[in-house]
């Protein structure tokens, strides 16, 4: 089932829309459809991990999670996104960029898939961070630890830090 029934769009703003739509035996829901993103932990050569601590209006609060936005460049691939991203809000450049996998952040409402990737980065950064962004460095296994414990409140982070580190074995 790929389609719905019926579909009527209830509100589309600049970055999102939001439709209802009309499934058979499943009745009628609102469907939120933001563009996709990327995002993508940076680890350094000291297996820290670079995160970005930024006002978050959904949360009302500073969030600290991994370097990412949206894919709103016309047939940019998540690749791309990523690496800009990493740059932009960092400054750090990437010497290896590896995906992870792709994600929807919440199936049961949202159309929206953030796709993660594993970046190395060079030792030292290239350029500043974007206005409005903290600079956190932590070491890769702390952050391990505290995403099994279930302490790293951005999903999108704690999924990327477990994914690297079962592949790297590095947390």
């Amino acid at each position: 089932m790929t389609d719905p029934a019926r579909s009527r769009l209830l509100f589309e703003g600049r970055w999102v829309r939001v439709e209802e739509e009309s499934w058979p035996g499943f009745g009628a829901w609102e469907v939120f459809r933001p563009k996709d993103a990327a995002a993508v932990l940076p680890l350094t050569p000291d297996h820290d991990v670079l995160l970005v601590r930024q006002f978050r209006a959904g949360a009302r609060r500073m969030v600290a999670e991994i370097p990412g936005g949206l894919l709103d460049v016309e047939g940019e691939d998540s690749a791309i996104c990523a690496a800009r991203e990493l740059f932009e809000e960092t400054g750090y450049r990437h010497t290896s960029l590896e995906y992870l996998g792709g994600i929807y952040t919440s199936p049961g409402s949202s159309s929206e898939v953030v796709h993660l990737h594993l970046a190395l980065t060079e030792a030292e950064p290239s350029g500043a961070p974007e206005d409005g962004i903290e600079l956190i460095r932590r070491q890769q296994r702390e952050l391990v630890a505290e995403a099994r414990a279930g302490r790293v409140d951005d999903a999108k982070t704690a999924l990327a830090l477990l994914i690297a580190d079962a592949r790297t074995g590095a947390g």
